[in-house]
């Protein structure tokens, strides 16, 4: 869905094609990675915050609740994964991530790291040292990751 009305708003006179980016937090920091990795030629430039890395790697309850068991559903799981379509990265990608995350680990970033490593992607990483999910705790946190973001977008849009 998100491809859709990205493809119809690429439509209109006023937007540059060619800096059209996108950004989330959470699980829309997954679809973030999902739409750079999948659809290279729309997307220039994606920042994705806290994102799942792999549907297998974040909580069961919720996941089974919405996809079922992975051995039930395994393309489910495999297609909603990003870390399966890291190699197809093109454009430019920023990770920035809590060390601290108790809601969607650490872990989650760190699989499709090594795998942008393992196809020589290069991407940019930004990790907060024991932050949580919101990644806020600790003086100018919350500010440097926004203007982290905002600088991130002005350099490469």
């Amino acid at each position: 869905m998100k491809v859709l009305s990205t493809k119809k708003i690429l439509q209109w006179d006023f937007i540059d094609s060619n800096r059209f980016g996108i950004w989330g937090w959470s699980g829309g920091g997954s679809m973030s990675l999902n739409c750079i990795f999948k659809y290279p030629d729309i997307y220039k430039t994606a920042i994705s915050v806290a994102p799942v890395g792999d549907l297998k790697l974040y909580d069961t309850i919720y996941e089974e609740r919405y996809m079922g068991l992975p051995s039930t559903n395994p393309d489910g799981y495999k297609n909603g994964s990003p870390v399966n379509f890291a190699h197809q990265l093109k454009g430019n990608l920023l990770i920035i991530h809590g060390t601290g995350d108790d809601n969607v680990h650490y872990q989650n970033s760190e699989v499709v790291i090594n795998k942008l490593i393992k196809h020589n992607k290069i991407f940019s990483m930004m990790a907060y040292p024991n932050r949580s999910h919101g990644i806020y705790e600790g003086r100018n946190t919350y500010r440097h990751v926004y203007e982290t973001m905002l600088n991130y977008l002005e350099n490469n849009l």
